[in-house]
């Protein structure tokens, strides 16, 4: 891909800004979800974004004023800017060769307007903490983490206040700023410590990946004079290699978005990201009930209450620890509105402790229901799955209003699951499935549509499940 045209400064209110120019980005996203990602890509930012070959990335062109949106993308886990694009590298056929092939591109690549994004980004996230910073008072002892706090249904544009903050370039004036100022100053007079990361996917090549990363890297290091550090970096630069495909990039996140609302973590929790694509799987409209029945630490409706204000979750678990979790998950989000300066501390979301097979709800009164379902791996066992996976339907049916109630349920234990769903046939149908990486399993996220009969009436509503020599309950506490 071409760079572009550079940027060009001009004076505005005695400071010098730069002209927006284009650049490509790309993004890491759970496999199997780049098309999910790809449609809010489109969405939030009005750019069409391509699907690589590789599976779990997607690129897409953005104009620099646009890069604060980009972090409040939630179906991507990580961000970089691309410095150049191959589709079909030749790659030499010896080692030797191959090798001096990168050391000799280091030199010739665009890097321009890629490290100006890259300063640019930068500059972004240390004005966003300054703001938080200044919002957030001198911490308290407080009863937060482990006490329940009274939870409104208020719903609330959480994204929109925080695009206005973000997109918000003054800065007040005081001390704390001018000495960050003459520290920054400081900083820019020293070489920059950088690291090289290569991934890399394919067997045609002569080489490994730490091959390349250390030739490429003692290349770029030798153009810019920056000092190699493998821990303590500045920049990173990612040479991704699939097959004959070669991008090179400079990352914009320090760690993974999927973690970014999550601090009381379970045995199996799901990552931020998955849930999103799950839940945008479920096209959640205004006034929606949604349900997760096995909230497990609340990562589902978490993102749910957050994207989409004007519905309301319900998230519940047999295991008092799981409901502890998502309750401490919730009051971190609940903490951060207000140390943020939100004027409204409600959430559209609830919580309780409850048996999934005998839910505490009116028949046919929830819209959609979205769960992570036990695998059989570390929590539970395929055997109990047989007993579990159909009671489970059949509740979900019952609470789920007949022609318009939809499911959308991960799970790994897919002969079980179908299985399970041929015997419910009378109760929900099956739109398609989305096959994803989980932890390096191959799992599918199932989504359901609800058939227009009414529950009582099919045959499916009075047939017994299979018994397994384990209690039903025993199989529930086992999800946990």
């Amino acid at each position: 891909m071409s760079e572009g045209t550079g940027p060009v400064m001009s004076a505005s209110e005695g400071e010098e800004v730069p002209q927006p120019f284009s650049v490509t980005i790309g993004a890491t996203v759970p496999t199997g979800f780049e098309h999910t990602a790809a449609e809010e890509v489109h969405e939030k930012i009005g750019a069409v974004a391509r699907v690589s070959k590789d599976r779990g990335r997607i690129y897409f062109e953005i104009t620099t004023d646009n890069l604060p949106k980009v972090h409040h993308l939630k179906s991507v886990d990580n961000l970089f800017v691309v410095v150049e694009y191959y589709e079909n590298y030749h790659f030499k056929d010896s080692k030797e060769e191959a090798l001096l092939d990168f050391q000799e591109l280091a030199p010739t690549l665009p890097w321009t307007n890629a490290l100006e994004v890259w300063k640019m980004n930068n500059s972004f996230k240390k004005k966003r903490s300054r703001r938080r910073g200044a919002a957030t008072s001198k911490p308290k002892p407080s009863s937060d983490a482990s006490d329940p706090v009274k939870l409104q249904v208020e719903p609330d544009a959480l994204q929109e206040k925080e695009e206005q903050e973000d997109a918000c370039a003054e800065q007040e004036t005081n001390p704390q700023t001018e000495q960050d100022s003459e520290m920054q100053e400081q900083a820019e007079n020293k070489p920059l410590k950088f690291r090289v990361t290569c991934n890399r996917a394919g067997d045609k090549h002569s080489f490994t990946s730490n091959d390349a990363a250390r030739d490429f890297g003692g290349a770029v290091q030798e153009f810019f004079q920056w000092k190699a550090d493998m821990t303590k970096f500045d920049v990173e630069v990612l040479l991704n290699i699939h097959n004959n495909e070669v991008v090179i990039g400079i990352a914009l996140t320090e760690e993974s978005l999927h973690r970014r609302n999550i601090t009381h973590f379970g045995p199996t929790t799901l990552r931020s990201t998955l849930a999103y694509g799950m839940l945008r799987l479920c096209k959640p409209q205004v006034s929606d009930v949604i349900v997760d029945p096995m909230c497990g630490t609340g990562a589902i409706p978490l993102e749910g209450v957050i994207e989409w204000t004007h519905s309301f979750f319900l998230s519940g678990d047999n295991h008092d620890m799981a409901v502890s979790r998502t309750v401490n998950n919730i009051n971190h989000i609940v903490k951060r509105r207000k140390d943020g300066g939100s004027a409204s501390l409600g959430l559209p979301i609830d919580t309780a402790q409850w048996d999934l097979c005998h839910l505490p709800m009116r028949t046919s009164s929830v819209d959609i229901i979205t769960t992570d379902m036990p695998f059989g791996k570390r929590m539970g066992s395929k055997k109990k799955n047989w007993d579990l996976y159909p009671s489970c339907l059949r509740e979900m049916a019952r609470v789920c209003r007949p022609g318009t109630g939809r499911a959308v349920v991960l799970t790994q234990d897919k002969k079980c699951f179908q299985k399970a769903l041929v015997r419910m046939s009378g109760l929900w149908r099956k739109s398609h499935t989305v096959w994803v990486n989980v932890g390096g399993l191959h799992a599918g996220v199932f989504v359901l549509r609800r058939t227009g009969a009414n529950f009582g009436t099919t045959p499916e509503d009075v047939r017994e499940p299979y018994t397994a020599p384990e209690s039903q309950e025993e199989d529930v506490q086992d999800k946990v």
